[in-house]
């Protein structure tokens, strides 16, 4: 991941822990509407990949233990990870296009409210994501995948030659000679792998995207609400199809990109097929960005007026990250997939305990105020939710006290200490295991490898009632606490 200049090296700042009397009086730990359910705390884990299903992205006993162990913590609402909406091949990942998902996620559902006795909600977020290669062989990019053109040929000044003795030649050129011959996207789909764009509208399942995802995405809220989840969160952040739409990079000259009324277009759209679809007593919101943090992408300014607009569409929350892009990533190993948080866009999104003099916790404060206070001032109740960096009961009291955020999320800490959100909420503070920030568990990720946390996967491993890495070198889940 890209590091700061400056390396600066921080530890877990989190501040004064709360008495029991403390936290049942706070903000932080009363309850909330969103929508026509209410939340019994305004503690929030977020939506994290932890590869634990199958190929067929189906519901395995791992995804039940995983989302069982944060239940057991009882935040107000847990989010279910990013899940495809198309019924085609993603890799581990949980799908939901198909109605052959429904008794898994309903399984699911079931038992995340038995092991939070009731007092947790689960939400699940909707994703659609375009075709993305790994980066190839030089041989094998020249040899099977490059269409010839006359361009190439005449780069090259051998305008009859046939198309292999172009690929042979381009075969042996020097990285500054293909600079010169290759376009732009030829270079990155040789050095980064092949990447479809909401752009590519020469491509018709491109250029037909604004067709197609509303009743996808209305299709998969349906099934969420018939599996007994609580409410859809609508992932239009990060390097995926829906935030690709929001982008300032989208050109798109349909009226579905250019100027930002455009860019909005799908997106609202596609909240209106599921509202229609699930009706006003089911809550759906949005995840979206705050700053893309790409040279040329979308600002806080364009995050403001989104906000709105989907505040004024009828979201029952808004919900906050950013960066996380393809545009500044760093280059894949032959063999490897571009992974959106390696650039410093992702680092924004993910900041590690190394850092600048902003320092890794709460980078996301000040653009979510901004955004809060500009749908508060246009009469909107909306509830905005903040995440990035908050490890702490004092901080997360004081955003919410000052109207900073009505809910305050975090992922790497509950991933550290499932318990933290409980333990803090009985005064047992000084028991919770306090994530470090080394992003151990996004490098795993990055690798595709099942999410864990260097904290406690180590722990206890003789023990045979536990759930093991395939190479037994690490627990799938935190030690389980007991309330003393």
């Amino acid at each position: 991941m890209w590091k700061p200049k400056d390396k600066i090296k921080y530890d877990p700042n989190p501040g004064k822990w709360p008495s029991k009397e403390e936290a049942l009086a706070s903000r932080w730990f009363s309850p909330i509407k969103i929508g026509s359910i209410s939340l019994n705390a305004r503690t929030w884990i977020p939506a994290m990949v932890p590869w634990r299903s199958t190929d067929d992205g189906i519901v395995t006993d791992r995804v039940l233990a995983w989302y069982e162990r944060f239940a057991q913590g009882q935040p107000g609402c847990i989010v279910v990870e990013a899940t495809g909406i198309r019924d085609v091949p993603s890799g581990p990942l949980l799908r939901i296009g198909h109605d052959r998902y429904i008794p898994g996620l309903k399984e699911l559902s079931e038992t995340v409210n038995r092991a939070s006795s009731g007092k947790t909600k689960l939400f699940i977020q909707l994703i659609d994501f375009l075709s993305i290669r790994r980066r190839p062989d030089a041989n094998k990019f020249f040899s099977r995948f490059l269409t010839i053109t006359e361009n190439h040929r005449n780069a090259i000044g051998q305008i009859n030659w046939t198309d292999d003795q172009v690929r042979g030649f381009l075969s042996n050129c020097s990285d500054n000679d293909l600079d010169r011959i290759l376009s732009t996207r030829e270079i990155e789909d040789l050095r980064m792998g092949t990447r479809e764009r909401v752009t590519d509208t020469e491509l018709e399942h491109i250029r037909l995207l604004p067709e197609v995802l509303p009743s996808l995405f209305a299709d998969a809220a349906d099934r969420a609400k018939r599996a007994g989840l609580d409410g859809v969160e609508l992932h239009y952040a990060h390097a995926y199809t829906m935030a690709s739409f929001l982008s300032k990079k989208n050109t798109r000259d349909d009226g579905y990109g250019g100027k930002i009324e455009s860019r909005v277009k799908l997106p609202l759209e596609v909240f209106q097929a599921v509202r229609d679809r699930v009706g006003d007593d089911y809550p759906v919101g949005c995840r979206f960005l705050s700053d893309e943090c790409i040279d040329g992408g979308s600002t806080l300014e364009d995050a403001r007026f989104f906000a709105l607009e989907f505040a004024n569409a009828g979201m029952d929350f808004i919900s906050l990250s950013r960066g996380g892009k393809f545009e500044d990533a760093k280059q894949p190993p032959v063999g490897g997939a571009i992974y959106p948080y390696t650039g410093k866009s992702g680092y924004e999104c993910m900041p590690a305990y190394i850092s600048d003099a902003q320092g890794p916790f709460g980078r996301n404060i000040k653009p979510t105020s901004s955004i809060k206070k500009v749908i508060n001032a246009k009469g909107f109740k909306t509830p905005i939710i903040l995440a990035g960096g908050i490890h702490g009961f004092e901080i997360a009291e004081k955003l919410i006290q000052e109207g900073h955020a009505d809910i305050v999320a975090s992922a790497r800490q509950s991933l550290a200490d499932p318990d933290w959100f409980l333990k803090a909420s009985l005064g047992k503070g000084g028991d919770i295991r306090l994530c470090t920030y080394s992003n151990y568990c996004e490098g795993l990720d990055q690798k595709h490898k099942i999410v864990t946390c260097k904290l406690w996967d180590r722990e206890d491993l003789s023990d045979p009632n536990i759930q093991k890495s395939d190479d037994n070198k690490r627990r799938l889940i935190a030690p389980s606490w007991k309330i003393s």
